[in-house]
């Protein structure tokens, strides 16, 4: 098995899958592993990638919570849909923007910078994935100033 940690059966929940091919992905920073499962046949595909440090979000209304790659991954793919760019390019995207935030020395990051930071990023890729992320992404900063205005119109008491 490659010598790498058993990983469970997306589909039947059998906790030894083989892996049956294992090949670099995103210019070298991540590892693909297309896997096979004996129980039921399944195939399915991992991806395995170094990961500098445990980053926290810190939401503008105070709140922390855990980095969430995926979430990130999410919100940069509907930007990009259906934008003459590579599924590749998407990931090394991903991944570039993930090693800044890794590297910014503090693992508490104001999610306020991330989303600068997607924006400079989508802004020298493709403007119109850049215009679809920066309107969402200021909407919810709007939705944001208007929580936060009529909390603040709210009476303490309740």
């Amino acid at each position: 098995m490659h010598g790498d940690e058993p990983m469970r059966c997306p589909f039947c929940g059998n906790a030894d899958t083989q892996v049956k091919d294992s090949r670099p992905a995103e210019d070298n920073v991540a590892i693909r592993r297309r896997r096979f499962c004996p129980s039921c046949g399944g195939r399915f595909t991992t991806y395995e990638r170094v990961q500098l440090r445990d980053l926290v979000v810190l939401k503008s209304n105070g709140r922390r919570e855990d980095f969430d790659r995926d979430k990130l991954a999410r919100s940069i793919r509907i930007a990009m849909q259906k934008r003459p760019i590579e599924s590749e390019r998407i990931d090394q995207v991903i991944s570039g923007i993930v090693r800044r935030l890794e590297s910014m020395g503090d693992t508490d990051i104001p999610s306020k910078v991330i989303g600068e930071i997607v924006m400079d990023t989508l802004a020298r890729i493709d403007t119109v994935a850049y215009v679809r992320f920066a309107s969402v992404y200021k909407n919810f900063q709007a939705a944001d100033d208007f929580d936060r205005f009529v909390s603040e119109l709210r009476p303490a008491s309740e």
